[in-house]
Order: structure tokens, then C-alpha cells, then sequence
């Protein structure tokens, strides 16, 4: 199997990241959002869209 360099890549940044943190998703999370706030760059949010309910007389299987 070919090895994909950019994939690689990803990983090894992943897992340089993940290692600086001693794998705590939690501080890794706390990072990223410190880093945009001091950032400089805008953040957009948008709200979540709501999605209508399924209807629950949907027909069973075809026998």
C-alpha cells in the first residue's frame, strides 16, 4: 500500500499536539480556543439548524 505523504503528515502533527498535551483532550480543546481568541481573525457562529421530526406513520416493510 502507497503511503500518503500528506496524510502522514496529519498524523504526525496530531500526534505531536496530542503528546504536548500528555493526550488530555480537555487542555488540547482549552488551547485551541485560547489561541482564537488571541488569534486576530473573526469567528462566525451560526446557529444550529432544527430539523423537522420524522413522522411516525411512516409505512412498515412491504411483505
Amino acid at each position: 500500500m502507497a503511503i500518503d505523504t500528506i496524510v502522514a503528515e496529519v498524523r504526525q502533527a496530531r500526534e505531536a499536539l496530542a503528546s504536548q498535551f500528555n493526550y488530555d483532550l480537555q487542555a488540547m480543546i482549552e488551547d485551541a480556543r485560547e489561541r482564537q481568541k488571541t488569534g486576530g481573525r473573526k469567528v462566525v457562529s451560526f446557529p444550529p439548524i432544527r430539523l423537522q421530526p420524522i413522522n411516525a406513520q411512516q409505512p412498515g416493510p412491504v411483505e
